[in-house]
């Protein structure tokens, strides 16, 4: 039923462009959910939580959206096994990589229960490797994963790296005792729509408080973010070196394309096309020896080495190597921002959502411009970042806006800060 109200929705706002009542839809999401339809003391609706909502909503669409075998991608060889096998996972799956590797036990270090005795290096802890499906990547702003860190986040590649890293306890088995480990999550298969929440809400204890409840915080402090989001450093070996190709190859034809722009070259249609044919074969030449170079890094990235026995590759690197569904080809694994959810208040239990959405079709007309100034006007003073037109959506009124007002969602006051990025594959 939430599903169904739902589509019925997006087809009326589809009909006309007057405000829609989504009565319907609001009502199939109090049964679907019974904790949105709490109620304060004075009978007013309870402020509810957008991602609560948004991870809620996705796991209903993910049950009644199944994908059947014949409709998946046929090279689906990623390095778990798993395949995303209803539609959701498939634009918003996030498969990650999860090391962990035991501190105590690194280096032959001693264990303190057992007499300080040194561990022999053949019981030292095997590293476990997990993978799990998520579908958000998170913006940790206060603290660690082990909620004991004290970085400074101010931006939103720091908050992701320090998400993706931590120290966690977990049982031992040589030790034969709990010990501290350390986890760290590299992404296997990327998503054609990414999604980030930024940790701006936290569970505080208030031990002294006569009903000892707690209370939730909300973190005001600014994080920035651009228009691009670059997921490379974020990612597995394996996925690494197959962006890494591309990346390559779109540096060396922007190197081709600078260095005819200062040599001046004007050449008539004979010689271009001589080129062209050149080109051809050099590129075909270049091409045979670039894939020969990302087959050995696929295999080197891939090994696995044993207490020093002979490496062995996990997959063939002749294969094609599958990173994502639905990803733009000779990706680079950078994504777009295309729109934004944003809380404005300092109480997590109040306040008010807003959504910033970024206005279809724009790159063409940028790249349409009839004039180099034109197209400097539609960059952000002293960046790179294109001013793009967006719309702000309050409830049911909606107004223009632009990139750079929406790269001032970034907290650190009562204005609107961002709380869940959606970002897309760029092409």
């Amino acid at each position: 039923m939430l599903i169904t109200t739902l589509k019925d929705l997006y087809n009326n706002l589809d009909r006309t462009a007057k405000p829609v009542q989504p009565t319907g839809f609001v009502l199939a999401t109090k049964m679907a959910f019974p904790q949105f339809a709490q109620t304060a003391p004075n009978g007013a609706p309870m402020q509810q939580d957008a991602e609560e909502f948004y991870s809620g909503l996705l796991t209903n669409m993910a049950m009644a959206m199944p994908v059947s075998s014949s409709n998946h991608n046929t090279n689906t060889n990623t390095s778990s096994g798993n395949s995303s096998n209803n539609l959701i996972d498939q634009l918003f799956g996030i498969e990650m990589e999860e090391t962990y590797t035991c501190d105590e036990l690194d280096g032959g270090q001693t264990d303190e229960t057992n007499n300080d005795m040194q561990v022999d290096e053949s019981n030292t802890e095997p590293t476990v490797v997990r993978h799990d499906l998520h579908r958000k990547l998170v913006c940790n702003i206060q603290g660690g994963s082990d909620a004991s860190s004290q970085t400074n986040i101010t931006h939103i590649m720091e908050g992701i790296e320090l998400s993706l890293n931590g120290k966690v306890e977990k049982r031992s088995e040589v030790l034969g005792r709990d010990a501290i480990w350390t986890r760290r999550q590299r992404i296997s298969k990327l998503p054609k729509i990414l999604a980030v929440q930024f940790g701006r809400f936290y569970w505080k204890e208030t031990p002294d408080s006569q009903d000892h409840a707690g209370v939730k915080c909300k973190v005001m402090k600014p994080v920035a973010f651009n228009g691009i989001l670059d997921v490379y450093d974020f990612c597995s070996d394996r996925v690494q070196a197959v962006l890494k190709k591309a990346r390559d190859e779109a540096l060396a034809r922007e190197e081709d394309r600078i260095a005819k722009k200062l040599k001046g070259e004007e050449q008539t249609e004979s010689t271009e096309t001589d080129d062209k044919n050149k080109m051809d074969i050099d590129e075909t030449k270049g091409n045979e020896e670039e894939d020969e170079d990302l087959k050995a890094a696929l295999a080197m990235s891939l090994q696995e080495n044993d207490n020093g026995n002979e490496k062995e590759a996990i997959i063939n690197p002749d294969e094609q190597v599958f990173i994502g569904h639905e990803l733009p080809n000779d990706f680079q694994g950078k994504y777009e921002l295309f729109a934004v959810v944003t809380h404005k208040g300092r109480d997590a239990d109040g306040g008010h959502y807003m959504g910033w959405v970024k206005a279809e079709n724009q790159s063409q007309s940028n790249n349409n411009s009839s004039s180099n100034d034109e197209k400097k006007l539609r960059k952000i003073a002293d960046t790179d970042e294109d001013n793009d037109d967006w719309f702000v959506f309050d409830d049911d009124e909606v107004s223009p806006c632009s990139t750079e007002d929406v790269l001032k969602l970034k907290g650190g006051g009562d204005w609107h800060m961002s709380y869940l990025n959606f970002y897309r594959a760029k092409k």
